[in-house]
């Protein structure tokens, strides 16, 4: 059996040290921070949340919501097929037996977006279009872990295009 042996060529120094690419980085941070204090006027700012993002495409993936029937009933039935498909596992439901009938409902129904990941597999994966993402809420704001766990009561409250 031959085996090649390949030599491997030495870097020089400064390249192992990475400070002349680091001293490029620096100079280029550098010249457009002179740039933009000595011409403000060029700078785009968005003053959030008095202004709204007017690129934003009505595919965007935003806040949860769950939707209803023409009853006003939630349509999850609690089958759990979004809470298996997230990736994130950042979905918990916990289902109850409706009163004269075979189906299930949702007793609890909450998405921690801490966790969530946002990939829309939830919405694919739910058989009976009860989960969207179309609020167009793309921000959450909070003091508190507790306050980016959302509850059933809100994700049922959201409308469609909300934003």
């Amino acid at each position: 059996m031959k085996i090649k042996h390949i030599q491997r060529k030495k870097t020089p120094f400064l390249q192992r040290i990475y400070l002349p690419y680091i001293f490029a980085g620096m100079a280029r941070t550098l010249k457009h921070f002179l740039q933009n204090a000595s011409d403000t006027s060029k700078i785009e700012f968005l003053e959030y949340p008095e202004q709204k993002p007017q690129d934003i495409t009505k595919r965007y993936r935003g806040l949860h919501r769950l939707t209803k029937n023409e009853q006003g009933e939630l349509k999850c039935v609690a089958c759990d097929m979004c809470a298996t498909a997230c990736p994130a596992d950042c979905i918990f439901i916990t289902a109850k037996e409706l009163e004269n009938s075979k189906e299930k409902a949702p007793l609890t129904f909450s998405i921690d977006l801490l966790e969530c990941v946002y990939c829309g597999l939830c919405v694919e994966a739910c058989p009976k279009d009860a989960i969207r993402m179309d609020t167009g809420i793309f921000t959450k704001v909070g003091n508190s872990r507790e306050s980016f766990l959302i509850d059933i009561k809100t994700l049922s409250e959201r409308k469609e295009g909300e934003f």
